[in-house]
C-alpha cells in the first residue's frame, strides 16, 4: 500500500514518474493494445447480446464514482420504461459466477460493489465472464444491461460507451500504468459516447455529475438518521477503502467536522481490528465500506449514502441511443 501511496503522489502530484516505471508503461501500452486490436479486428471475438448494453468504466485506476453513477442510471433507464440489470466482474469477492446475486449474499462473496448496487433494488450478476453473467440477467427478465467498470472488458459488445473522469484530478500526469494512472491513452476518451465528469468543471461536451449526500445513517439502527452537519465541531473517524479516500474526507471537512481519516486500500476486507479506536468518537464511513462492516458494526458507527446527480437530457440521451435499432445483433454466442 505504501508504494501505491507514493505512485499515486507521482501520477496526480505533478512529479516525473520514476525511472524504472518508464519501460513497464512501454510493455503494458503494447500487450493492452494488442488486446484492444484483436477484438477490434476480429468482430467474431465480441459477444453480442440479443438486447442493449451500456458500458460504465473509467480509464483511470482508482475512484470515479462508477458505482453511484451505475445506481443512478439504473433508475433513470427504469423511470424510462426499460428493466436494467448490472452486470460486474465482482471484484475483491471469492465467486468466480457466473451468479446471480441475492439480496442477502455476504460481499466478501460476491463483492463490495456488486452489494451495495444490489441493494439499491437493481438485478445485480457477476462473473469473471461478464457476457455469461448477462444472461442471467437476460434469462431474469431484464431489457437492457449495464455493465459496471467494463470499458476494457472489449470481448462483451457494447451500444453505449460512458466514461467517468474525477473532475478534480482528471488524468493525472497523462502516463499509463504504472508510470501513471491511465489504463487506456487519454485519446480513448475520443471513442466513447459519453464523458461524465465527476466534479472540478466540464471541458468541451463532458456531463456533469455532482455526488450529494448530506445524511449519516446509523449501522446498528437503520431507522436512527442525522445530518451529517450535526458533526460539525465534533472529532471523528473517517474510514475509507475506496478507490479516492481524500474525497471523502474532504466532503466530511466542509460540513465542519473534524476529522482523523483513515485510508485503506480499495475493496479492503474490513475486520473488527481495523477499528481499535481508544477515544470512543463517532466512526463515519462512505456506503462502500458499510456493506462489508454491519456485522461488526457499532452503535456510534455511521454510513454517508451519496447520490449522483445528472442532467435529466444526458439519461434522455443515453435512452434514445440505446432504443435505436441495433444492426447486427444476433443471438448470444
Amino acid at each position: 500500500m505504501a508504494l501505491g501511496a507514493s505512485l499515486q503522489r507521482r501520477w496526480y502530484g505533478g512529479g516525473s514518474p520514476p525511472w524504472w516505471t518508464r519501460p513497464l508503461e512501454s510493455l503494458y501500452r503494447h500487450v493492452s493494445g494488442r488486446r484492444a486490436r484483436r477484438f477490434r479486428d476480429d468482430p467474431s471475438a465480441v459477444v453480442r447480446l440479443p438486447v442493449p448494453v451500456v458500458v460504465v468504466g473509467n480509464i483511470t485506476v482508482g475512484g470515479t464514482g462508477k458505482t453511484p453513477l451505475i445506481v443512478a442510471l439504473a433508475q433513470a433507464m427504469t423511470a424510462r420504461g426499460f428493466a436494467p440489470g448490472v452486470v460486474s466482474r465482482g471484484y475483491g469477492g471469492s465467486e468466480r459466477g457466473p451468479y446471480l446475486l441475492r439480496g442477502d449474499d455476504d460481499p466478501a462473496r460476491v463483492g463490495d460493489e456488486p452489494s451495495l448496487i444490489r441493494q439499491s433494488g437493481v438485478p445485480v450478476a457477476i462473473g469473471r465472464e461478464r457476457p455469461e453473467a448477462a444472461r442471467l440477467l437476460i434469462d431474469a427478465g431484464c431489457d437492457l444491461v449495464l455493465a459496471d467498470d467494463g470499458l476494457q472488458h472489449y470481448r462483451l459488445g457494447r451500444d453505449v460507451e460512458i466514461c467517468v473522469i474525477d473532475g478534480e484530478r482528471r488524468l493525472g500526469n497523462g502516463h499509463l500504468l504504472p508510470a501513471g494512472p491511465l489504463r487506456e491513452p487519454a485519446g480513448r476518451l475520443d471513442d466513447v459516447d459519453f464523458v461524465v465528469v465527476n466534479g472540478g468543471a466540464p471541458v468541451g461536451h463532458e456531463v456533469t455529475m455532482r455526488l450529494e449526500g448530506g445524511l449519516a445513517v446509523n449501522m446498528h439502527e437503520p431507522s436512527l438518521a442525522m445530518p451529517l452537519s450535526d458533526f460539525a465541531g465534533r472529532p471523528v473517524h473517517a474510514v475509507a477503502g475506496i478507490g479516492h479516500p481524500a474525497r471523502f474526507f474532504a466532503s466530511l471537512v466542509e460540513q465542519g467536522i473534524a476529522v482523523h481519516g483513515h485510508p485503506f486500500a480499495d475493496h479492503h476486507a474490513f475486520t473488527r481490528d481495523d477499528f481499535v479506536f481508544a477515544d470512543g468518537c463517532p466512526v463515519l464511513m462512505t456506503d462502500k465500506d458499510a456493506v462489508k462492516c454491519r456485522a461488526f458494526a457499532r452503535p456510534n458507527w455511521w454510513r454517508v449514502p451519496v447520490r449522483a446527480v445528472l442532467p435529466e437530457s444526458f439519461y434522455d440521451a443515453v435512452a434514445a441511443r440505446v432504443r435505436r435499432p441495433c444492426e447486427g445483433r444476433g443471438p448470444v454466442t
